[in-house]
């Protein structure tokens, strides 16, 4: 039987705007998305990303940090190692050909960074963890599941066809992606454009949440925090408004819940305290939402 509540569960961390973060909170969203995973793949479900972006973990912030986003990965990696399953981890590799050769930026070195990281001391590397590419030769008949770092697109490259050729040899086999950024980048060469979305969108479309953690900003700012958006499997959307107590105190209070991911139009409502059927549009500095979740 699932249980009911999020046990572990206790609410969003304080002061996410202080970088470094601890390493208490680290371990505290690695737990989180540890669980939501694992519930999600002893329900079945065989396609799934995660998609959080405290601030260590959101490229479009000078603080990124990849050992956070690979401390992730090991966390998801060890932990169904543990249960005798044979993982891959997986990170894309140069793409493109001559000019337009090249990776991007955020996954620069990061395989030499999985190379060189422990894995437990009882050798679970070369074992029951394994380290590849991303496209269908990296499938092999003794991986049990498949992690992905962060598969993304860059002007010039499409991830989608070597994505897609992977996953069809995966099969049945989980398919999980870190923090995917698979929209269309459209560049002079060609590649990326009106031409194929539609399919390109549907198949990105097609891996499932089994957790979503997103900070909410005011428009154009990474500063105050307004509130959060977080969902773990099977749990729903839970939208919630940080609230300053005191002088150096704050909390996170829930507004609303939904049982799909909401629209920058009802994150906009609940916040300014309109039934969800009211108001059609966005309007001045909550029109923000609706560029973040587009």
């Amino acid at each position: 039987l699932k249980p009911s509540t999020q046990d572990k569960w206790r609410g969003i961390p304080t002061r996410l705007n202080n970088i470094p973060h601890s390493r208490e909170i680290r371990e505290y969203f690695y737990n989180d998305v540890l669980e939501a995973t694992q519930r999600a793949v002893d329900d079945g479900k065989k396609r799934l990303k995660v998609e959080i972006n405290i601030p260590e973990l959101n490229p479009e912030m000078d603080v990124y940090r990849i050992g956070t986003l690979l401390e992730l990965v090991r966390v998801i990696a060890l932990s169904f190692a543990d249960d005798g399953k044979r993982v891959k981890v997986c990170v894309q590799g140069s793409m493109g050909e001559g000019a337009l050769a090249g990776m991007p930026l955020q996954l620069a070195g990061t395989r030499k960074i999985l190379d060189f990281m422990d894995w437990g001391d009882y050798g679970a590397k070369g074992t029951f963890i394994n380290i590849g590419s991303v496209g269908e030769k990296e499938v092999d008949e003794q991986d049990d599941m498949f992690i992905l770092v962060a598969p993304q697109n860059a002007v010039g490259n499409c991830i989608i066809d070597d994505l897609r050729a992977m996953t069809d040899a995966a099969g049945s086999r989980p398919v999980i992606l870190i923090n995917p950024r698979l929209k269309d980048l459209p560049s002079s060469s060609g590649i990326m454009q009106t031409m194929g979305r539609d399919k390109r969108l549907e198949y990105a479309a097609s891996f499932e949440n089994c957790y979503f953690f997103r900070l909410l900003y005011y428009a154009g700012t990474q500063y105050p925090i307004m509130g959060a958006l977080r969902m773990s499997y099977p749990f729903a959307y839970e939208l919630y408004r940080r609230v300053d107590e005191a002088p150096g105190k704050e909390k996170y209070v829930i507004l609303s819940t939904f049982e799909k991911k909401p629209t920058p139009d009802e994150i906009n409502n609940a916040f300014l305290g309109k039934p969800i059927d009211e108001g059609k549009k966005a309007s001045g500095i909550w029109g923000f939402f609706r560029s973040i979740l587009a």
